[in-house]
């Protein structure tokens, strides 16, 4: 991921030079000497990378070169916002001409300060990298061409399998699940599903609440998500969105309402419906026994849906309901599952086929971990680089089989710089989050994510994220017309991100706990507490994006 951040650095330092044509000759001589270091330096980062869990000096040296990489962003980014105060035509702005062209200067001067330390440090790195025999392991540069390429090959082969995929073995659940749903009993009754994380407990649900059946069933269906940290307000008011709209006079009222104002409104929404609910990812009993109340007992065959990790959870939600525990994958089932998300099963000769089983085997019959490996083979060409998976996978083996967070984290090192970084982005969304995809993909564009080149930015904003959702790393929430409009990151897959994301700064999480935020990142997260956010110092922050 240093990697990214460094080639961020590097186009920004070309940039500068580009728009910045009147620097003194010395200074630019600089700006050009930091930036082809920067760019010498990215061909040593991957084995780097590889070395540093082993050796803390070896993860130092890329610390040094991923701070000296943010430091430069944040001090160009800086120069050019303040360089361009003032620079809008009009009578005000002429006046302001003068006071304009002194502040530019001073930034000018800082600029030239920063960059000769910057000079030195990066000397200092360089020194470091020979002492502990870092190599150039011919990592390969993604440049115009290759994102020409890969645009034009995700065009020809885009297409996403129905979610039917994932019930590879669990037709019978599916249709138990359906037929209690569907059952004619007038109580409001609640069906948990339960089980470990990655089995695929959400997405059965999805499955079950957008059954033709059910949707002809059901006046009204909504889905809420409750995630670990939350807030029943909230909970009870996105509800209450979905149910009634979202108009100005409407949610304005919202806002103003008490958590028993909520209560009843939407028991007042619910009492006159056939209603089906979901719940979404709860983690704490409490956070069913807050919202249930809201949820009237009408006797007309209401029902609700609860998916959570927790056993005494799923129990003790309705004493009369219907509890389900997910189970895992069979050896056959888990196979079934690899072929189906396998990109080209017909390239899988027999000395390849042995390896996937082998690896398939070893993940324990868990749906998440076998679509992720599925989505890495599947970018892997050859007998060769699948028995060099295999190889790493067998060195981090635990009671027999893989661990998931293992093969989460060799699927991410997978990636290419730009792609690490649109991957890490997702992050910053809060636990079980619906993105819309263009306000992701303009994200990107405006983080400078999106390599320039022959192609749209936005064509090659949709296929890294199509590449994304191949790999399994994104899910597919929503369509239109075999466009995808809504996606999400997986729990488990978002914890990845988030800990690859807070190892090199790429941002920091607003921790209300230690109401402190990191000075190091250029991007700052805050989920909820906007107001003691801030109250708080920002003087020496490097700010690009809150």
């Amino acid at each position: 991921m240093v990697d990214a951040i460094v080639s961020f650095a590097v186009q920004k330092l070309g940039d500068f030079l580009i728009q910045e044509v009147a620097l003194f000759r010395s200074l630019r001589e600089d700006v050009q000497w930091l930036r082809n270091e920067l760019l010498f330096m990215q061909s040593f980062l991957k084995d780097a990378e590889q070395k540093q869990n082993e050796d803390q000096k070896v993860e130092q040296w890329v610390f040094e070169i991923n701070s000296i990489a943010n430091d430069a962003v944040a001090i160009l980014e800086t120069y050019t916002f303040e360089s361009d105060k003032g620079s809008d035509p009009g009578f005000a702005s002429r006046l302001m001409a003068c006071a304009c062209i002194c502040r530019k200067e001073t930034k000018f001067y800082k600029v030239v300060k920063e960059i000769q330390s910057f000079k030195q440090r990066v000397m200092d790195i360089s020194r470091k990298r020979e002492t502990y025999g870092i190599r150039d392991i011919n990592n390969t540069r993604e440049g115009p061409s290759n994102q020409s390429a890969m645009v034009r090959t995700l065009r020809r082969t885009t297409s996403y399998i129905d979610d039917d995929h994932i019930f590879v073995g669990f037709r019978d659940v599916v249709e138990s699940l359906l037929a209690e749903l569907l059952k004619e009993e007038p109580r409001r009754s609640v069906i948990s599903i339960y089980g470990m994380g990655g089995l695929g407990k959400t997405t059965l649900a999805r499955n079950l609440y957008n059954s033709p059946n059910v949707v002809s069933s059901f006046q009204t269906r909504t889905w809420i998500c409750v995630s670990q940290e939350y807030n029943t307000m909230d909970l009870l008011r996105n509800i209450i969105k979905s149910i009634q709209g979202r108009t100005k006079e409407s949610l304005d009222l919202l806002e103003k309402m008490t958590e028993t104002d909520l209560e009843i409104h939407l028991r007042d929404l619910l009492k006159v419906r056939k209603y089906l609910v979901v719940v979404d990812d709860v983690w704490q009993r409490e956070a069913w026994e807050s919202l249930k109340r809201a949820f009237p007992d009408s006797k007309n065959g209401s029902k609700v849906i609860i998916t959570t990790r927790k056993e005494d959870v799923a129990k003790r939600a309705d004493d009369k309901g219907f509890v389900y525990k997910l189970r895992f994958l069979s050896e056959e089932e888990s196979w079934d599952l690899f072929c189906r998300k396998l990109l080209d099963v017909q390239a899988m000769v027999p000395a390849m086929e042995r390896l996937a089983k082998d690896m398939v085997d070893k993940c324990g019959g868990l749906p998440l971990a076998i679509v992720v490996l599925s989505g890495l083979l599947s970018h892997k060409r050859g007998r060769e680089e699948w028995q060099k998976v295999k190889d790493h996978l067998w060195q981090h083996m635990k009671d027999d089989s893989i661990e998931i967070s293992y093969i989460l984290s060799l699927s991410y090192h997978d990636l290419s710089t730009s792609l690490k970084q649109c991957f890490l982005y997702f992050g910053i969304f809060p636990e079980d989050s619906m993105v819309g995809v263009e306000k992701i993909m303009w994200l990107w564009m405006a983080e400078g994510f999106i390599p320039r080149g022959e192609e749209r930015m936005e064509d090659v904003a949709e296929c890294f994220l199509h590449e994304l959702i191949r790999r399994s790393l994104i899910q597919v929430v929503d369509t239109f017309w075999e466009k995808v409009i809504k996606c999400k990151i997986h729990d488990l897959v978002r914890d990845l991100a988030v800990q690859k994301a807070l190892e090199v700064n790429f941002f920091d999480i607003y921790d209300r706990r230690k109401h402190s935020i990191s000075s190091l990142s250029l991007r700052h997260v805050i989920h909820g507490q906007a107001q003691r956010y801030l109250s708080l110092d920002f003087s020496n922050l490097k700010l690009r994006s809150i």
